[in-house]
């Protein structure tokens, strides 16, 4: 298999070294990616990375996943305006601990074949190596000048850098000439932000008297609107599904414009590209079936977290976005219901409001659902508003009977303006509050 190739046919290819597709075509290669600990989870934004290092496994070669505990105790300079904050080692190793917990569901680190997996953590050979033996057994071999060319310095030079991140390219190519030298790792691959750090790496190897060093990077990825790729309305969208939810992860997709769905197929699905290519034909000729989106949406879903949980996330989206039963909703528990209506806006309310039946027209109005019980009124009349996903007149009543888990009662006005009412048994009285998530 070519894999530079392929990697370029599916737009991951940004920069390339010279003699690396014949390098791959010619042995079983070792390659790297770094990963900084920064969080005990990684995120979309790290799939691309996750994903080639999945490819060059698939393609029949060795990947390292490198957990930077050393140099994430400086913080990598690449496409930063300001230094970052400088974690302690007991944080960087949380976060190291909850990093690899995570690779291992998409590399295969347990097999006896010759191109399992490797973790490695460059605080593992950096804490014991002393600044001065460092300044002379690496420094001494990379000029100034050289490293103020990099694009990482010169777009860091009129705001100021410190000289703890000016050495973080120098500390990344070190890891890469250890990685060379110990376990005769050849490629180093990364997002384009990474190409100077990881072309001083080849330097490195290069005046050190290595084997041989290559280098591939990806484009950066963004979406069509130009915002960054793997961020929402709430912040990042992690792969720890205790942050980020899977049907969260999988709405995330799912709601991708047709222009970003089309750009992402390729890039993140490990499908053929000739039916790849196939689907967007189909997709392009009925948008509104959102084939694209629906095949990352599952495919990614599965990759990051389980078939288990591409299933609820799909009954859940039924459970908001078509006419499900009242059945469906009670069998979600607790911490299902409120994944699910992650983001709802909310009202809160006393249970014993409910014990005599609080009449629906005054509940929609009062709560500031609607504005007036007169536009209350009117949009019951035309069959607009649903209690639980059943459809309610004026004259209906809320009781206990309708809470959901024993304290929500879930109101849907129109198609799909919903609104989780929230009945706390130690409020003492019914009152309103509107809380917009």
């Amino acid at each position: 298999m070519n894999l530079v190739a392929e990697l370029k046919e599916r737009g991951l290819i940004q920069e390339v070294m010279p003699g690396t597709e014949e390098q791959l075509l010619k042995e079983m290669t070792s390659g790297y990616i770094g990963f900084d600990p920064t969080a005990d989870s990684l995120h979309v934004g790290s799939m691309m990375q996750i994903t080639l290092l999945m490819r060059l496994q698939r393609a029949g070669h060795k990947p390292y996943a490198l957990i930077g505990g050393a140099t994430g105790m400086i913080g990598d300079p690449s496409g930063k305006s300001q230094e970052r904050n400088l974690l302690d080692a007991e944080t960087i190793d949380k976060n190291c601990r909850g990093i690899r917990k995570q690779l291992e569901k998409f590399l295969d680190f347990t097999s006896e074949a010759p191109n399992a997996a490797v973790m490695v953590n460059n605080y593992d050979w950096f804490k014991e190596f002393s600044f001065l033996d460092f300044i002379r057994d690496a420094g001494k071999h990379i000029t100034v000048n050289y490293m103020l060319a990099k694009d990482s310095v010169q777009k860091r030079l009129e705001t100021g850098m410190s000289f703890t991140e000016f050495t973080y390219q120098l500390i990344q190519g070190y890891d890469f000439f250890h990685l060379n030298t110990n376990h005769n790792v050849k490629l180093q691959m990364g997002g384009s932000d990474q190409w100077g750090n990881i072309v001083t790496g080849t330097e490195l190897i290069r005046r050190k008297g290595g084997s041989d060093a290559f280098a591939l990077v990806s484009p950066l990825i963004t979406k069509s609107d130009g915002s960054k790729f793997g961020k929402s309305e709430g912040g990042n969208i992690w792969l720890d599904a205790e942050r980020t939810s899977p049907y969260q992860f999988y709405q995330y997709w799912l709601k991708l414009t047709d222009a970003d769905a089309e750009k992402m197929a390729l890039i993140f699905s490990f499908k053929p590209i000739d039916e790849i290519k196939e689907l967007l034909e189909e997709h392009r000729a009925a948008p509104h079936l959102r084939k694209a989106q629906k095949m990352l949406a599952e495919e990614l879903t599965i990759l990051a977290h389980s078939e288990a949980d591409l299933e609820f996330a799909k009954q859940a989206s039924e459970i908001l976005f078509s006419n499900t039963s009242v059945d469906a909703l009670r069998s979600l528990n607790e911490k299902q219901l409120l994944e699910v209506m992650d983001g709802v806006p909310q009202v809160t309310g006393a249970n014993d409001a409910l014990a005599e039946g609080l009449d629906i027209v005054s509940f929609l109005a009062d709560s500031g659902i609607l504005p007036s019980k007169g536009e209350a009124k009117k949009l019951l009349q035309n069959n607009g508003v649903s209690v639980n996903k059943e459809k309610v007149s004026p004259d209906f009543k809320l009781t206990t009977q309708h809470l959901l888990n024993e304290k929500y009662v879930l109101i849907q006005r129109g198609k799909s303006n919903y609104t989780l009412a929230i009945f706390n048994l130690s409020l003492g009285s019914y009152f309103n509050s509107v809380s917009k998530k």
